[in-house]
C-alpha cells in the first residue's frame, strides 16, 4: 500500500477560524494536506473527486449546519466512514447531539484547546490508516481470488488462513460477532486481553470478550450496524480491567458481508491508546499548568478568562480578576535557598485554594507571582472582601504561622467592565498590583485609568536598578563619627546614595525596599562592601590613619551565610587594613537564628573587624542576648536622642543604654545628634561618640576627606562642630 500525505478538510465560514484550525493540524507529527473551504457545500462538491482522512467542521455556518454536512457526507458511496470533528460553542448540548446522531465521529468546544485539537486529530487519522490498510489487504485477497488458476476451494483456504496471520500481527483487539451476538472470529491480541486462547472464544456470547457491561453496549451497536449496513464511527471507551485498571480504546466497527452483499457478521477494531493518552494528558497538563504548585498557568487563565467573557455576553454576569504578587519572597528565597523557597510557594498555591469558591480560578503565572480568577460576583464588593481575605490568611491572620514571613499586594480589575478580553485585563490588573506596591504593599488596589503612569514609572525603576551597578550609578556618602572626648573625627558611616539619570540623587528609602523585594540588594550589599574597602585604601594612602568606617549590611546576606566570604574576598582583592572596618548590625539580624548567627559573627570578627549592633533600643534590647554577640559597641537610636533634652522617660533610657554598653565592656554612639543641648547631655552621661547633623551631614568621599584633613590639623582643645554650618542640615 503506497503511503501518502493525509489530507485534512477544514469547513468554517471564519477565515480566523481556518487559519487557526490549519496552523494546528501543521503541527501534527506526520505531514499532511490541508484543504479549507468556507462554505459547507464547496467541501461536498471537491468530496466527489478526491479523497479525505479527516474532516474538521464548525456547526453554526450559512446554508447548511454541521450536522447536514455530516449526514451529507456519511450517505456518499465513495468513502462514508472518514472521520468528522464538529466544533461547537461551550453550551450547544444539542448541536453536538444532532452531530452525533447524524454520524459525526468527535466534537471540540469553541474556542478550540490547542493541544486537545492536535491530540485527537492525530488519534482519527492513526485509526484512519489502520481502516485503510485493512481495506487494501481485502481488495488484494478479492483480486487474488478473480485472477487464480488455483482451485477456489484451495485460495479461500489459504486466503483466510493467510488474513488470520496478518490480522494476528495488528497492533488492534480485532474480533467478529455473527447475528447471535457470537463470535466468529477473534485475533491473538483481542484474547490474550482475557486471558484465553482465539479458538476456545469462537462461538461464545462476545460478552465472554467484553464483559457484561461492555458487550452489551457492543451488541446493540452490532444491531445497528447489521440493520444499517453501515459502519460505525470510530469513538474512545474508557474500560476497567479486571484488575482495576482503566483502559482508553479507540473503537470502530464495520459491517461483514457475503457475496451477495448481505451483512451477516460485524467486526470490531480495538486500538489501546492507553499510554498514548496518559502521555497526552500529561504533556497537556504541562503545557496549561504550572510544574511546581500543579495549578493552572497564565495560558489556563487566559482561557478561563475567555470563558468568563463569554458567559458575560450570554448572561450579563460580571468576574473579578485578582493580580498577586509576594511582598517579602524574594528575600525569603535568597536567605533560605531555593528548596525552602519552593515549599513555601506551594504553601501559598494551598492557601489560595482554601480561600476562593470551587469555580473560581487560583493560577500561577510567574514567579512569586499567582491570579485569582473570581467567578460571577454581584459587584466590585465581593472582589474587595476576596482581596481582603487573602491578605489576612498570606499575613498568618488565621493563625498560619509559617505564612506570617509574607505578604501580598493585590491588583483587582474587574470584567468586562475593565477591559474587552483577557490580555487588557491582565495588564490592568497587574498596574493596579504596582499601585499597591508604591504605597508599600501588603493591600489591594482596584484598576483605575490612571495609574497606568505610576506602574510604568514603576517598571521602570525596578528595570533601572538591575543596571545600575553596571552603569556605575551607586555612590557612597560619608557621615562622620566623633569622639565625644577629644573632639575628633574618629569614623564614617558609608551610607548609599543612587544617581538615578533624570531623577537626580536618590536617598535608600526611594529604593532599597524594591532591592530587597528584588533581590538586587544582594549584589548592591556587596558592591558597598568592596567600595567601602577600596575607599577606606585610598585614605590609608593618603595618610590618615585610626579611622573607621562603618557600613550597614542586609539580613539576607546573613540569612544566606555569604558575609564571611564576600568580606574576606573584599580585604583580600583590596588589601584594606581591617581594622578599619565596621560592620553595623541590626536585632532583626542577630535574632533570626542567634546560634548560626553567632558562629558568623565569630568568623567575621576573626577576619580583623569590628562589630557594631545599630538603633539599639528599639527592639529586644535585652542583656540575656546582647551578652551572647561578639559586639564592640552599641549605637543609640536616634528615636530616642530627639526627646533626650526634654523627655524624661528618653533620657532615662539614653542613660541605661550607656550604662549597659559599659558594663559589657561596649563602646556606646549616638546616632541623630542635631543640638547643643542633646550633646551637653550626652556628654555629661559618659557617651563614647556621637553622630548626627550637628557634626555634619553624609558627604562625597573626597569632601569628607578634605574636612578631615583641615578638623585633624586645627583640632581645637574643646569639643565644637567640625563641620563648617553649609554642611548642616
Amino acid at each position: 500500500m503506497p503511503i501518502t500525505r493525509p489530507t485534512i478538510l477544514i469547513v468554517d465560514d471564519s477565515a480566523t477560524n481556518r487559519r487557526i484550525y490549519a496552523r494546528l493540524a501543521r503541527k501534527l507529527d506526520q505531514e499532511v494536506n490541508v484543504r479549507t473551504f468556507d462554505h459547507p457545500q464547496e467541501a461536498i462538491n471537491w468530496l466527489a473527486h478526491n479523497r479525505a482522512d479527516l474532516i474538521v467542521t464548525d456547526y453554526k455556518m450559512p446554508d447548511m449546519t454541521g450536522d447536514r454536512l455530516v449526514a451529507l457526507i456519511r450517505s456518499h458511496p465513495a468513502d462514508p466512514d472518514i472521520p468528522i470533528i464538529v466544533v461547537t460553542a461551550y453550551n450547544d448540548r444539542d448541536y453536538r447531539v444532532a452531530s452525533l446522531q447524524a454520524g459525526a465521529t468527535d466534537f471540540l468546544l469553541s474556542p478550540v484547546d490547542h493541544v486537545e485539537f492536535v491530540t485527537r486529530a492525530r488519534n482519527l487519522l492513526k485509526m484512519r490508516a489502520q481502516q485503510q490498510m485493512m481495506l487494501h489487504r481485502t481488495n488484494m485477497l478479492e483480486r487474488r481470488l478473480e485472477v487464480s488458476f488455483i482451485p477456489r476451494e484451495q485460495v479461500v483456504l489459504e486466503s483466510r488462513e493467510a488474513l488470520a496471520q496478518v490480522i494476528d500481527t495488528v497492533p488492534a483487539m480485532i474480533s467478529a460477532a455473527d447475528r447471535d451476538g457470537k463470535c466468529v472470529f477473534v485475533n491473538a491480541l483481542q484474547a490474550a486481553a482475557v486471558d484465553a486462547v482465539a479458538s476456545e472464544l469462537v462461538g461464545k456470547p462476545v460478552e465472554m470478550i467484553f464483559g457484561w457491561e461492555r458487550g452489551s453496549s457492543s451488541r446493540r451497536l452490532d444491531r445497528l450496524v447489521l440493520e444499517t449496513g453501515q459502519p460505525v464511527p470510530t469513538r474512545e471507551e474508557e474500560v476497567v480491567t479486571s484488575g482495576g485498571e482503566v483502559r482508553v480504546y479507540l473503537t470502530s466497527k464495520a459491517p461483514l458481508r457475503d457475496r451477495q452483499g448481505d451483512t451477516i457478521a460485524v467486526l470490531t477494531t480495538a486500538v489501546d491508546i492507553t499510554e498514548r493518552r496518559n502521555a497526552e494528558k500529561r504533556m497537556e497538563h504541562l503545557a496549561t499548568h504550572d510544574a511546581l504548585t500543579g495549578l493552572p498557568n497564565r495560558a489556563m487563565l487566559r482561557d478561563h478568562i475567555h470563558r468568563e467573557f463569554a458567559r458575560g455576553r450570554r448572561g450579563d454576569q460580571n468576574f473579578a480578576l485578582h493580580f498577586i504578587d509576594l511582598d517579602r519572597f524574594k528575600a525569603i528565597n535568597d536567605s533560605h535557598g531555593h528548596p525552602a523557597g519552593d515549599k513555601l510557594l506551594c504553601r501559598i498555591a494551598d492557601a489560595l485554594l482554601d480561600v476562593v469558591n470551587a469555580e473560581d480560578t487560583v493560577a500561577r503565572i510567574g514567579g512569586d507571582e499567582f491570579a485569582v480568577l473570581q467567578s460571577d460576583i454581584s459587584g466590585p464588593e465581593e472582589a474587595l472582601q476576596m482581596a481582603e481575605t487573602i491578605i489576612a490568611r498570606l499575613n498568618g491572620a488565621d493563625g498560619t504561622e509559617d505564612l506570617r514571613t509574607v505578604g501580598a499586594s493585590i491588583g483587582i480589575t474587574l470584567g468586562p467592565l475593565d477591559g474587552p478580553d483577557a490580555d487588557t485585563l491582565l495588564k490592568n490588573a497587574d498596574q493596579a498590583m504596582y499601585s499597591a506596591k508604591l504605597i508599600g504593599g501588603n493591600t489591594w488596589r482596584l484598576f483605575a485609568a490612571e495609574m497606568g503612569p505610576s506602574a510604568s514609572q514603576a517598571v521602570q525603576l525596578e528595570r533601572d536598578l538591575g543596571n545600575a551597578i553596571a552603569r556605575q550609578e551607586f555612590v557612597l556618602y560619608y557621615q562622620p563619627q566623633i569622639d565625644l572626648r577629644s573632639g575628633a573625627i574618629v569614623g564614617a558611616e558609608a551610607l548609599l546614595r543612587w544617581r538615578q539619570p533624570g531623577s537626580g540623587l536618590l536617598y535608600p528609602s526611594k529604593f532599597l525596599g524594591l532591592a530587597e523585594e528584588t533581590g538586587l540588594i544582594v549584589p548592591i550589599n556587596e558592591w558597598v562592601i568592596n567600595e567601602v574597602c577600596r575607599q577606606a585604601v585610598a585614605w590609608q594612602n593618603a595618610g590618615i590613619s585610626g579611622l573607621r568606617v562603618a557600613l550597614n549590611l542586609s539580613p539576607i546576606q546573613f540569612r544566606r551565610r555569604t558575609v564571611h566570604d564576600v568580606m574576606a574576598a573584599a580585604i583580600a582583592a583590596t588589601h584594606v587594613n581591617p581594622q578599619m572596618l565596621d560592620l553595623e548590625l541590626t536585632e532583626g539580624i542577630l535574632l533570626r537564628d542567634v546560634d548560626d548567627v553567632i558562629a558568623q559573627l565569630v568568623a567575621l570578627r576573626s577576619l580583623g573587624l569590628t562589630l557594631s549592633l545599630d538603633d539599639f533600643g528599639t527592639g529586644y534590647s535585652s542583656l540575656s542576648y546582647i551578652r551572647r554577640f561578639p559586639l564592640d559597641r552599641l549605637k543609640i537610636d536616634r528615636s530616642f536622642i530627639q526627646g533626650l533634652a526634654s523627655n524624661k522617660n528618653d533620657l532615662a533610657i539614653v542613660r541605661t543604654i550607656i550604662d549597659l554598653g559599659h558594663i559589657l565592656n561596649l563602646a556606646v554612639i549616638a546616632e541623630g545628634v542635631e543640638t547643643e543641648a542633646q550633646l551637653a547631655l550626652l556628654r555629661a552621661e559618659g557617651c563614647d561618640g556621637a553622630q548626627g547633623f550637628l557634626f555634619g551631614e553624609a558627604v562625597p568621599a573626597e569632601q569628607f576627606l578634605a574636612e578631615l584633613i583641615r578638623q585633624r590639623t586645627n583640632l581645637s582643645p574643646t569639643l565644637s562642630p567640625v563641620y563648617p554650618r553649609r554642611l548642616r542640615r
